[in-house]
Order: C-alpha cells, then sequence, then structure tokens
C-alpha cells in the first residue's frame, strides 16, 4: 500500500473533496484521483464514490485506519529528523477552547525566565493541530475537549505522542438572564440537552461536544463560523441559543447567566509532543504543565 496513495485518499475522506484534497496535498487534482483509483486497485475495493463524493462502507473502515497510520508515520519522520527552529523560538498549535488563564500564565513564565524566548502561536481545530505537531510543523500542540475527571482526550491512540495535562476546568452553561433555569445553582444536561444551542461548529460549544451525547442538527437559522468566545456570548445573550463552555473562558456579559453543570464531566486540555522532541521542547511544556 503506498502511502502517498493513502495520504491522498485520507484527505479526500476528510475534506470530502477531490478538489480541496488537491488543494491541502499540493497535487493535481488529477494526481489525486489517480492516487485513489490506484489505492482501489491494490485493495480490490470501491472506497469512494464521485458524484457526489461519499465513503463507501469499505471506505469509512479504511479512513479510520488511514488517519492512525498517517500520523504515526509522520510522527516517526519528526522523531528523527532535526529541528530546524532555534533554541528560543516555539511553535505551538491550540485549539480555540484551550487559550485559558493557565496557558496564559504559563507563556508569561517561559517570556519572564527567558525573554529572548519567542513562541508562534497558531490557532487551529484538533484534528489539525494533533496533525501539526505529528509533522513536525510545530513544536507542540494544546488541545481541549469535554471527558470525565482524569481521563485523557482521544485525539491519538494512545503512545503515538507524548501528552501531558496542562488543566482541567468546570463546565458551565450560559443562558440568557431571562431563561426559566438562570437562577438556579447547578443543572445537569439532560435538563437543556433539547434546547436551542448556538449553533458554532468550530468551538463545539454544545452538547454534542460530550463523548457519547447524540448531537441532533440544530434548529437555529444563525450559523456562527468563528472561534471567538465572546461573539458566541452576545449571541446567547441576543436569544440565539445555549452555549457550554469551559468555566475559566466564559466571558461574563450581564445579560447572560452562568450555570454550572452538574454532572461528572470537566473541560481538559493537554499537550501534545513528539515523543523524540520532548527534550527540545522541555521549557515550554515545562512553562505550561508546571
Amino acid at each position: 500500500m503506498d502511502l502517498r496513495h493513502l495520504r491522498s485518499f485520507a484527505a479526500v475522506a476528510r475534506t470530502g473533496s477531490f478538489t480541496a484534497a488537491a488543494r491541502d496535498l499540493g497535487f493535481t487534482q488529477s494526481a489525486v484521483s489517480q492516487h485513489v483509483a490506484a489505492l482501489e486497485s491494490d485493495v480490490g475495493r470501491a472506497l469512494l464514490t464521485r458524484r457526489p463524493v461519499r465513503l463507501t462502507p469499505d471506505g469509512e473502515r479504511l479512513a479510520a485506519h488511514a488517519r492512525q497510520i498517517l500520523l504515526r508515520v509522520d510522527v516517526a519522520r519528526t522523531e528523527l529528523g532535526p529541528r530546524h527552529a532555534p533554541p528560543d523560538r516555539f511553535r505551538l498549535a491550540a485549539t480555540p477552547l484551550a487559550l485559558g488563564p493557565r496557558v496564559a500564565a504559563g507563556l508569561a513564565r517561559l517570556r519572564a525566565d527567558d525573554r529572548r524566548a519567542t513562541v508562534d502561536l497558531v490557532a487551529t481545530l484538533a484534528d489539525d493541530a494533533v496533525t501539526l505537531v505529528a509533522d513536525g510543523s510545530v513544536d507542540a500542540a494544546l488541545i481541549d475537549g469535554v471527558t470525565t475527571p482524569n481521563a485523557p482526550l482521544e485525539a491519538a491512540e494512545p503512545g503515538t505522542l507524548t501528552r501531558r495535562l496542562v488543566a482541567e476546568q468546570p463546565l458551565v452553561v450560559l443562558l440568557p438572564r431571562d431563561h426559566p433555569l438562570a437562577g438556579v445553582g447547578a443543572l445537569a444536561l439532560d435538563a437543556v440537552r433539547d434546547a436551542l444551542w448556538v449553533d458554532a461548529p468550530r468551538l463545539r460549544c454544545g452538547p454534542g461536544a460530550v463523548p457519547g451525547v447524540r448531537a441532533d442538527p440544530t434548529p437555529s437559522r444563525l450559523r456562527y463560523d468563528g472561534t471567538d468566545v465572546a461573539a458566541v456570548t452576545l449571541l446567547v445573550a441576543a436569544g440565539h441559543g445555549l452555549a457550554l463552555l469551559p468555566a475559566d473562558v466564559a466571558p461574563r456579559h450581564p445579560d447572560v447567566a452562568h450555570v454550572v453543570l452538574r454532572d461528572r464531566l470537566v473541560h481538559r486540555v493537554e499537550l501534545l509532543v513528539v515523543p523524540g522532541r520532548a527534550a527540545s521542547s522541555e521549557r515550554l511544556v515545562s512553562a505550561l504543565t508546571g
């Protein structure tokens, strides 16, 4: 199985488009199409329908394997390759909700210990953050998610990347101040799961962010494709829906109530590094997890 063919297939599966996959990989569309066709010939199965582009059942199974296979290959190459950046320059990828007060304080400690230290911070989504650290584009990645206390996030197979806990925070539900539940001390997710939620897929600030919770399409006619939690708070205040956010990053607003989620769930932030690169990123890791 040719890794180039597998990578092209994985890109089409991820983007749902041969054109978008070609753009991401730097190939022509015809090259990506040829790679996928060669892979299908190799495995003897149809993996995609073309118009529209959809995974077949066999394609869905291979796509699940492909991401982990390619991730391990990228990690191995990065682990064995050189670090090209200066020793006092760090590249850090982070998901939007990972950038809480503890991370900001950690970066401040890094700068206080070494005034020459520079951090290039890239805001991205979780899958992209994992890919960037695996292929060596960044030195470390901060990812976040909802889980039970002390349970790791499911960003990659165990052992692929070294992970360190940065923070675990309670979750709060943001409701309009005039909502019937705005005055309660705490509430269970089941009490509001079927309510209208702010549709913000890049932030995942609704029940769909909770593992095991079925995420029905929101009836909202407003979709926010950004990552600004202040904007989400304004949308809650205006009655566009509720939002589920970590307590330490949820902005305050006079027309929005913060009610603690009573369920046994936390918002967790982890720092990921390639195992063989831990030494070169030691100061960054120490500042963020110390």
